[in-house]
């Protein structure tokens, strides 16, 4: 990943984000593109055929690396984006996000970075030394340091990386959906959220610009353990909020595949109303959207001119 990383408060500015961004998922890729300056979004969906992309740590992700391409220059073209640089949110499963404390840390990150790809050695099944790295220092004392770390195999992300070059593009910020997703909050309060994709569910807790908790589960084929291990991960997450922050959680934003309603029906918990981050909307499409939420690409646009 090639810069720092934005967790909360979409109404920061994030210097050098360009107007245009893609996100890559199993169902398609979605684009957007800010006509001009004050201008709405546009937005276009070019779906991909089952199993052209299928994303992890451990095989390759694009099984059909044309194929996307060609999804990405189609989604692409139907929006005009105004630069070929473009900010490219990618599935949570093919990254390893972490908040690592340390007593201190290097404020030059040619420092830091090594001091990172150290701690992050036993923790991570692949070549960190040569990974793609990205990292935000989240809070800092005379005492202690929470630094958001993300962390992308080097074949992984050169997948990625040549597929929008293929497509005629050039990459330039490389971030995980969820990550991307959370740049669209504006609050100051904590906040509880979840973002669903065919293959996993990622909760994370925000407070202003902090990020309290970050975590990714895989999710089984099967229908019921599948159901099973969501209504756990927003479980675990709805007790990490209480225990931190002494209440309850009362709403959970939603984001990723699939719509707000009928992940409030999964969970089945009366008490946490779920509502969309960023609403699902058909203004500004050029095509059809499908089933994609708007919340990634939305955090993704964060802050661009």
């Amino acid at each position: 990943m090639r810069s720092t990383l934005r967790t909360a408060k979409s109404g920061v500015p994030h210097a050098g984000r360009p107007p245009v961004a893609i996100e890559l998922t199993p169902e398609g890729v979605l684009a957007a593109a800010l006509p001009g300056k004050g201008q709405p979004p546009v937005y276009a969906f070019e779906p991909l055929r089952a199993g052209a992309l299928l994303p992890g740590i451990g095989e390759p992700n694009l099984r059909a690396p044309e194929v996307v391409a060609q999804a990405i220059r189609t989604a692409l073209g139907n929006v005009s984006p105004r630069t070929r640089a473009i900010t490219v949110v990618v599935p949570d499963t093919a990254v390893r996000v972490f908040v690592l404390d340390f007593d201190s840390l290097p404020t030059r990150a040619a420092e830091a970075v090594p001091v990172l790809r150290f701690r992050l050695r036993k923790m991570v099944p692949f070549d960190v030394e040569h990974a793609g790295l990205s990292y935000q220092v989240l809070s800092e004392t005379a005492t202690e340091c929470r630094v958001l770390t993300a962390v992308m195999p080097s074949l992984i992300l050169e997948e990625y990386e040549a597929a929008v070059h293929a497509a005629g593009y050039e990459p330039g910020t490389v971030l995980p959906s969820t990550l991307a997703a959370l740049a669209a909050l504006d609050s100051p309060h904590p906040v509880l959220t979840a973002c669903l994709s065919p293959f996993a569910i990622t909760t994370a807790i925000t407070s202003g610009d902090d990020l309290l908790l970050y975590r990714t589960l895989d999710l089984p084929e099967d229908p019921a353990q599948r159901l099973s291990e969501v209504q756990r991960g927003v479980a675990v997450a709805a007790a990490y909020y209480e225990d931190k922050l002494a209440s309850r959680p009362r709403e959970l934003f939603f984001s990723g595949s699939g719509e707000a309603g009928d992940f409030a029906r999964w969970i089945g918990d009366p008490e946490l109303s779920t509502v969309d981050l960023s609403p699902h909307s058909e203004i500004g499409a050029t095509t059809a959207m499908g089933p994609m939420s708007l919340a990634s690409i939305a955090g993704a646009l964060a802050g661009a001119a």
